[in-house]
């Protein structure tokens, strides 16, 4: 997409015309125009380049600052010309622009971009030269608020510097509220600006100023990428009665005979589907769809590219609403591909029925006894389901979870997401009652703002924690603007995640533990904490994690202490931490825990610790931790730490569904992730303020 950098004075005309301040200014093409214009601006003065090749002005030498009279700025003139001339000798020079200098203040920064998956952005931080290296931004996607742009200021880690830093006076918050509210009614009401930063934007004790405007405009931007939705998928969308496998085949190397054998578990009717042979894996097959005797439900097509589309056309005449395609070699394989697509969707749409995939793995529901995939092995049941864009990542994640002894509510591959897509599966999950947290795994969002509209209503009472391939953008192009390089595509979608009320992690065991935990113990109240533990060493580490991953250790109060007084030895830590020293036994526990209970309105979250010792009963300690979580609404977190004779104990809670973590810091960086999208983030629904689950 073609674009143009409006000069700075036309930048300034745009951002006057709504009522922000700028500075005075003039354009000069010769040095005497330099030194008339000057005495009419007054001093001092900056002069810097007009010339739509030269974006970084200071880095080239097209920036003179502090002048003081008429010649001096005539010598400016001249020095900045010449100096462009020799960096750039083909750039275009339209001339220097003289501007008042401003008085010095705190420099920020605001700027948009247009996102290709979420439309248009805003970015506000810590501005000047330095703004790459210090990062210190806040990103979210429009329309915003008045009070959202403060949200995002109060988000700086530079906030300090605004609101007043040890002797430092306050700045005008209010005055920067103004300024960036008006940029962002100026990106809304232009679709032509594609893409703006005001670096810096400089703040006073009183007022503000927005100085250098870099403003890319062009075509309006594409509406975001992707078909459009189908009708939003029934609750009971996933309860088969019948499914038919196209492709079923007697070969143990063939995709097709791995999905038969994975379905020979379905308690519902299984129909093969091969011309050349009369039955498979001891089912009857049948030569064609057509002549299946009775209705199906779903159709899982597993041939080569080719001969889908025949097959989609066979399915809609027989009325079958979903047919999930196994088959590779669609838009993954170039344009090819992409009209096999086209032609598999518009076949779809004639007769009304719903595409998943092509080019993915299917999906699982272990409760229903439905595997629909060729992974050689089918998870446990649980209650978190996993919705993912690479069928690799799937097949690890099952494989993993066996012996880890997580189970699922559902498992699907989105595939190329030609009809059915992330936002269809998280809506459908999001009312599915067995699902008590959903985990994605995104590669590419093709329409941003649906997947927002759709997840911002899941999260409000189920949680959904994402992980985001991408994070290092090797490869990309060096951003023109500070804008471009802050609000990258991976810091867009990790705002947009946030801003949806999402938890977003960094790997797939950060994922599974948040998931866990979630699934088992719902929202905590909040970021207040009680540490419970048999090991002082452990103790001392758990203040270190809280503080690390932002959880907050509670002060006990007197009352409190003499409680725990009655019922711990004397050279217990008598504070929180609660060390009850080595030689604690299970009732020692019990007892604080009925404290703990008595006094729950003081804690939101209790991290339990237990190491093996020689007069410890680590299973009678899991029982007390289990009654411990069953009499109280607030989030508990098992550390049950140490090798086998920490296994059934860890069975015990696992089974009462209460999560636990053989890593103390795990636990804490899990509960840290869960918070500082909820508890601590007022942009996010208020997960804080919800009711957990019962337990």
């Amino acid at each position: 997409m073609s674009r143009t950098l409006l000069s700075e004075a036309d930048g300034y005309e745009l951002l006057k015309t709504y009522g922000i301040p700028v500075p005075r200014y003039a354009v000069v093409h010769t040095a005497e125009e330099a030194g008339q214009a000057a005495e009419g601006i007054g001093f001092p003065l900056v002069a810097k380049i007009v010339s739509p090749q030269v974006i970084h002005k200071s880095d080239s030498g097209g920036v003179i600052t502090g002048i003081v009279s008429a010649a001096a700025a005539e010598k400016a003139f001249a020095a900045i010309t010449a100096t462009v001339r020799t960096a750039y000798p083909d750039a275009v020079i339209q001339g220097v622009i003289l501007e008042g200098q401003q008085d010095e203040g705190l420099e920020l920064i605001v700027g948009g971009r247009t996102d290709p998956a979420f439309g248009k952005v805003i970015t506000i931080g810590m501005g000047g030269t330095l703004v790459e290296l210090i990062r210190d931004v806040a990103i979210r996607l429009l329309p915003i608020s008045d009070d959202g742009i403060r949200t995002m200021i109060h988000s700086l880690r530079g906030y300090p510097l605004i609101a007043g830093f040890r002797h430092a006076a306050p700045r005008d918050e209010a005055a920067l509220v103004s300024i960036a509210g008006a940029l962002v009614r100026m990106f809304l009401e232009h679709p032509e600006i594609q893409e703006f930063d005001i670096n810096p934007v400089i703040l006073y004790g009183t007022g503000g100023c927005a100085v250098d405007a870099r403003i890319y405009t062009g075509d309006p931007a594409a509406p975001a990428s992707g078909e459009e939705p189908g009708a939003t998928l029934p609750g009971a969308f996933f309860t088969f009665r019948s499914v038919a496998v196209v492709g079923a085949s007697q070969d143990p190397d063939k995709v097709g005979y791995a999905i038969c054998r994975n379905m020979l578990g379905f308690p519902g009717t299984l129909y093969p589907v091969n011309p050349k042979n009369a039955a498979i894996l001891g089912r009857t097959a049948y030569p064609s769809l057509a002549a299946i005797p009775g209705p199906v439900d779903a159709a899982v097509i597993a041939i080569p590219a080719a001969g889908v589309p025949a097959i989609v056309e066979e399915a809609g005449k027989q009325k079958i609403p979903l047919v999930i395609i196994v088959s590779s070699g669609f838009r993954e394989t170039g344009p090819a591909g992409k009209a096999l697509e086209d032609q598999v969707l518009a076949t779809a749409r004639k007769y009304g029925c719903r595409v998943m995939g092509p080019n993915c793995l299917g999906f699982m529901l272990p409760t229903l006894g439905i595997n629909t995939t060729f992974d050689p092995v089918s998870p446990r049941p649980g209650s978190i389901a996993f919705i993912s864009q690479s069928g690799a990542i799937i097949t690890t994640i099952v494989d993993w979870s066996l012996p880890e002894e997580i189970g699922f509510s559902a498992v699907i591959s989105v595939g190329n997401q030609l009809d059915l897509t992330f936002e269809d599966f998280i809506g459908w999950t999001g009312t599915d009652p067995a699902t008590n947290a959903i985990i994605l795994y995104v590669e590419e969002i093709r329409n941003g703002r649906r997947f927002m509209d759709a997840v911002s209503r899941i999260t409000l009472t189920k949680p959904v924690i994402v992980i985001k391939s991408g994070s290092s953008e090797i490869g990309q192009k060096a951003a023109s603007s500070h804008t471009g390089s802050l609000a990258g595509s991976f810091a867009v979608y990790q705002a947009a995640f946030r801003q949806a009320g999402m938890i977003p992690v960094r790997s797939i065991r950060e994922a599974f533990q948040a998931a866990e935990l979630l699934a088992s113990e719902g929202y905590p109240h909040g970021t207040r904490a009680v540490v419970i533990s048999n090991a002082g060493g452990f103790a001392v580490l758990s203040s270190d994690y809280a503080e690390r991953f932002g959880i907050r250790l509670v002060e006990f109060p007197e009352a409190l202490v003499q409680e725990l007084d009655a019922v711990l030895p004397a050279n217990w830590s008598r504070a929180n931490p609660i060390d009850m020293v080595g030689d604690s036994h299970p009732d020692r526990y019990a007892k604080t825990f009925d404290v703990m209970i008595r006094h729950q309105d003081l804690w939101d979250i209790a991290f339990v610790i237990a190491v093996p010792t020689a007069i410890s009963n680590p299973i009678r300690v899991a029982n007390e931790l289990v009654r411990f979580s069953a009499h109280t609404k607030k989030m508990i977190v098992g550390c049950m730490i140490g090798g086998d004779s920490m296994k059934t104990p860890q069975r015990i809670l696992r089974e009462a569904k209460i999560p636990n973590f053989p890593d103390l810091e795990d636990a804490f960086r899990a509960v840290g992730n869960i918070c500082r999208y909820t508890c601590q983030n007022p942009d996010c629904p208020p997960g804080c303020r919800r009711e957990p689950r019962a337990p």
